[in-house]
C-alpha cells in the first residue's frame, strides 16, 4: 500500500582486508537489560519520557561480552505505559542523533533488532520519546579481527522456512519440531556457516507473547525474538548462532513461521 519510508544507517560492511574492518563474534542469545526489575544499573526503573538514560553494558556479565566490542548486535522490546512515538538507541557520550529505533504508536509490545555502536565505557544511551519499559538481548558483538572472529557473506534473499508448506501445513507452539535444518534448505548456505541473518515472520493464531530463536543443541534462552501481542503479522531481523546448520524455535503461542535469509557470518 501507499506509504512513506524513513531509512537510518548505523554501519556497513566493506570487502577484506581493511584496516578499520572488525570482526563478528556471535552469542547465544542472552538477556542484558529489563527495566521491569528491581532498580538497578541494567533494570528498573522504567524509561521516562524525554529523558536519556545511559546503560553499562559491559556489566552484563553472564553474557560474555568483552570490552573490546565496538558495536553491539542487539534486539530491543518496548512494553510501554501508552503509546511510544518512538525510541532512539545510540553510543553514550555522543549527542543523540535524529533516528529512531523503532516505533510503537499502537502501544503494543513490539521489539526490532538493531546493531549499536558502543559508547564511554562501551555503554549504550536509550531516549524514549514517552514512557516504556525496556528489554534488550545480545546475541553479537563487533571487535577488532581474531580468534572465532567472523565475516559476511550476502546473497540474494532467499525463504529458509515455510511452515504453511511444511506436512499438512498446521501451525505449532511450543519448541518447533524438527529444528530448522538452514543447512539442507534450498538455499544453498555454505556449510562453513556460524551464524545466520533472518527475517523471521509469524502469522499468529491469536496474541503471541514471544517467538525465540536461538542455536540448535543448546538450551533454550532467556531471550526474544519478536512480539505480537496484537495477533497481527509481524517480522524482526534476527542473527541467529548456528553449531550444527540448524537452528531452534519457541513460540509461546500458536503460529506459523516465515525465515527468509539474506546472509550469514562465516570464518
Amino acid at each position: 500500500d501507499t506509504t512513506d519510508v524513513v531509512l537510518d544507517i548505523d554501519g556497513y560492511f566493506v570487502a577484506a582486508p581493511a584496516p578499520s574492518a572488525l570482526a563478528f563474534y556471535p552469542l547465544t542469545p542472552c538477556r542484558v537489560i529489563d527495566t521491569r526489575n528491581p532498580d538497578s544499573d541494567l533494570g528498573g526503573p522504567y524509561l521516562q519520557g524525554h529523558q536519556e538514560r545511559d546503560f553499562p553494558v559491559l556489566e552484563a556479565t553472564s553474557c560474555n561480552i568483552p570490552a573490546s566490542a565496538q558495536a553491539y548486535s542487539m534486539n530491543f522490546t518496548v512494553v510501554p505505559k501508552h503509546i511510544l512515538g518512538y525510541l532512539t538507541v545510540s553510543p553514550t557520550g555522543q549527542s543523540r542523533p535524529v533516528v529512531s529505533t523503532l516505533n510503537d504508536l499502537t502501544g503494543t509490545i513490539v521489539a526490532n533488532a538493531a546493531i549499536v555502536p558502543a559508547g564511554t565505557g562501551g555503554d549504550i544511551a536509550i531516549y524514549p520519546s514517552n514512557d516504556t519499559d525496556l528489554v534488550v538481548d545480545i546475541d553479537g558483538y563487533f571487535a577488532p579481527p581474531g580468534t572465532g572472529g567472523l565475516s559476511l557473506y550476502t546473497f540474494p534473499p532467499c525463504r529458509v522456512l515455510d511452515t504453511r508448506t511444511v506436512g499438512n501445513g498446521q501451525p505449532f507452539s511450543g519448541t518447533l519440531s524438527p529444528p530448522v535444518n538452514v543447512a539442507a534448505s534450498p538455499c544453498a548456505i555454505s556449510s562453513h556457516a556460524q551464524a545466520y541473518v533472518f527475517n523471521a515472520s509469524v502469522v499468529p493464531q491469536g496474541p503471541l507473547g514471544y517467538l525465540t530463536l536461538w542455536p540448535d543443541g543448546q538450551q533454550r534462552p532467556l531471550a526474544s525474538t519478536l512480539n505480537a501481542m496484537d495477533g497481527m503479522i509481524t517480522s524482526n531481523m534476527a542473527i541467529v548462532p548456528t553449531n550444527n546448520g540448524k537452528v531452534d524455535a519457541y513460540a509461546n503461542g500458536i503460529t506459523q513461521l516465515i525465515l527468509d535469509i539474506s546472509s550469514y557470518f562465516a570464518p
